[in-house]
């Protein structure tokens, strides 16, 4: 009787396992199954994170988008950039300041501050370049294809209407890439520009000189450098130190450029 029943318990633990091991694999399936339609559920297809919108025939412009950081040249050129406005408080003392020192920048404007504050840049862009920065600055990263692309539809025609001028470049707000993001640039033929270096306001209350050294010394040839024509009271501690920053880098030999002069040398190199 035990000895049968050695037998019997060896055999039904061999089974055992058996069913273990095959349901271990028909559970492994399910879990693949549930998570690939969980995924599916998820803003991944077609939302956000997806780069295609539907399974027909893409609408996107040329079919390409660049994204530039910067430019590898040899040339000591600087493109200077400000995101966020037009604001009545910031933007003319940036543009009073560019107009004295004969600099070009390219300004990264908010749609709707854009149509709110056409009045601002009517006129005093002859030098300077604009790019989409959104409708209302909100994370476009989080939109799906078609709300990234409304946005910036939105905001296009805006600033086209404020500033004379289509924009043909696009920052998204915080630099935040999705896919939906670089389906609506394609759709709107931009080419992406993020940044090379920001600047540090916090790192320097009440310094504006310090600010401006520091700016000076980490600029390369080929930076794109971010400021901000819109903020809290700690960004005009770059902004009152933007003469300093400018005669700084033009004593190193650099030149101010907008983005796409920028971008246009380095493709000649």
């Amino acid at each position: 009787m035990g000895e049968h029943a050695g037998r019997w318990g060896r055999r039904s633990l061999l089974r055992a396992a058996g069913l273990l091991t095959g349901g271990a694999a028909v559970g492994a399936a399910a879990t693949t199954q549930t998570t690939w339609i969980a995924d599916r559920r998820l803003p991944l297809a077609g939302g956000p994170a997806s780069a295609t919108l539907g399974s027909r025939q893409q609408d996107v412009g040329g079919g390409a988008v660049e994204v530039s950081w910067g430019v590898r040249t040899d040339e000591r050129l600087v493109a200077l950039t400000f995101d966020d406005g037009p604001l009545p408080q910031w933007t003319p003392m940036v543009l009073d300041t560019l107009d004295r020192y004969a600099v070009p920048a390219t300004f990264f404007l908010v749609g709707a501050r854009a149509r709110q504050h056409a009045g601002l840049l009517r006129g005093r862009l002859d030098r300077h370049e604009v790019g989409n920065h959104s409708w209302a600055h909100h994370d476009l990263a989080r939109l799906d294809a078609h709300g990234a692309y409304d946005d910036l539809r939105r905001s296009h025609d805006a600033i086209a209407a404020a500033t004379g001028r289509a924009p043909r470049l696009l920052r998204p707000p915080w630099g935040h890439l999705g896919g939906a993001v670089l389906h609506a640039a394609a759709r709107l033929d931009y080419r992406l520009v993020l940044w090379t270096l920001q600047m540090v306001e916090g790192e320097f209350p009440h310094d504006p000189a310090g600010h401006a050294r520091r700016i000076v010394a980490d600029v390369r040839p080929g930076t794109i450098l971010l400021g901000h024509d819109v903020g809290t009271e700690r960004r005009l501690v770059a902004l009152r130190g933007l003469p300093d920053m400018i005669t700084g880098l033009r004593a190193r030999g650099y030149t101010f450029v907008t983005v796409s002069h920028l971008l246009g040398r380095a493709a000649q190199v």
